[in-house]
């Protein structure tokens, strides 16, 4: 090998070093690189506790409050009316726009009222006919009561003329009744609306003949009643149960006997801005769903509530009583189970099985696995794991009702 000048080949060891004392730093040096984590000998903590993490916590709100159940159901209008021909002829005219509001009493459809008029005139003229005929009767039967006191005619003669004024009398009485069917049948002639509401379309147009009746007469168009509506809605058996025990053991009243005040949501709306009243619930439940028919009923002055549409209703699930809330983005999840993150007063994290109830004011309902008490986790869950010691960060308390 070439000596190269100005650069030594000699061990990097110092000269001075003894062999032995060399050998050990070597070894040393050795087991200092292949050790684990040496790289991270410069990042060692100094002497005593190690640094725990903060975590983001809060503690449960407890107060009392009334709890909320919710339904989907359907509006419906509080009257629908089938609008109905009741004497039969040719629609002459129809008297409405399609699809507005109308009030009770306008008139709606006129048929052909020249037949119903004739009728009606010889009516009046039977009946001032039999009325005639029943003075006359009547004058005679008096005459023979006052010629037989005298013995001037036989009591034979008499009882005739009595008999002819009774005959008289019902002739008057059915022609009077003539006399009123030709005039109702006249009045029938002019369709109004029964009771107010939104009218629907026209079934039959003008020209057509229609058939009348009280049962079979032609159907010509339908009236339903926007304010007040009601709301239709189905209660399974256990809520049904439920409500049952409240009412007896008087921490809720019944919606049968009670009406208890509801709100309802349109399916575009955010909040229950509704407001309404129970005021029927069924007599039985369905053998087929097992559930039970309920009806709430609201004010609707602007007519934004519309048959038909769906919604969802809110009603008292219980009496007033105290709960326990969190923030529902504590509540974590182990496949079916529900859980929180409790810090122990020495800092430790605790997994606490919970179980969940509805939401009320913002907050999640915990039925049970809290007392109120507790310091809950509210951030950070990912790094979090059961006996792990953390610096509880507390904030704010979850918000109360507004």
């Amino acid at each position: 090998m070439s000596n190269t000048p100005g650069i030594s080949h000699r061990p990097a060891m110092a000269p001075h070093l003894p062999n032995g004392l060399r050998l050990a730093t070597m070894v040393l040096a050795l087991l200092a690189i292949c050790s684990p984590g040496w790289q991270y000998a410069a990042l060692a903590q100094p002497a005593g506790d190690a640094a725990v993490m903060p975590v983001p916590a809060i503690r449960p709100t407890v107060r009392e409050l009334v709890e909320y159940d919710e339904y989907t159901g359907r509006f419906a209008p509080v009257n629908r009316v089938e609008v109905r021909a009741r004497v039969s002829g040719y629609l002459s005219k129809v008297a409405f726009t399609e699809g507005q509001p109308v009030e009770a009493g306008q008139l709606l459809f006129v048929i052909d009222q020249r037949p119903f008029q004739i009728a009606e005139t010889a009516a009046r003229a039977e009946f001032e006919e039999m009325r005639a005929t029943l003075d006359l009767a009547r004058t005679e039967a008096n005459r023979a009561r006052t010629l037989r006191k005298d013995l001037l005619i036989s009591q034979e003669d008499l009882d005739q003329r009595v008999q002819a004024e009774v005959v008289a009398a019902s002739r008057l009485s059915q022609a009077q009744a003539t006399l009123a069917r030709a005039r109702l049948n006249l009045e029938f002639t002019e369709i109004r609306a029964p009771i107010p509401g939104r009218i629907g379309r026209r079934l039959v147009d003008v020209g057509n003949i229609v058939i009348g009746g009280d049962v079979q007469g032609t159907l010509l168009t339908t009236i339903v009643q926007e304010d007040p509506i009601h709301f239709y809605f189905e209660v399974s058996e256990a809520d049904v149960l439920r409500y049952t025990r409240l009412g007896q053991a008087g921490a809720r009243q019944t919606s049968r006997e009670y009406p208890n005040a509801i709100s309802v949501k349109l399916l575009d709306e955010d909040s229950f801005q509704h407001q309404g009243v129970m005021d029927f619930v069924d007599n039985e439940l369905s053998a087929t769903t097992g559930t039970v028919q309920a009806r709430g009923l609201l004010a609707n002055p602007d007519r934004l509530l519309q048959p038909g549409l769906f919604g969802r209703v809110r009603l008292p699930g219980s009496g007033l009583h105290e709960v326990v809330l969190v923030p529902d983005e504590v509540m974590q999840f182990d496949q079916s189970r529900q859980f929180v993150f409790v810090v122990s007063p020495e800092g430790l994290v605790e997994r606490r099985w919970v179980t969940a109830g509805p939401m009320a004011d913002g907050l999640r309902i915990v039925r049970d696995g809290l007392e109120g008490t507790e310091v809950v986790a509210a951030g950070g869950f990912h790094r979090l794991r059961a006996g792990m010691q953390v610096a509880p960060q507390l904030e704010r308390s979850p918000p109360g009702p507004n």
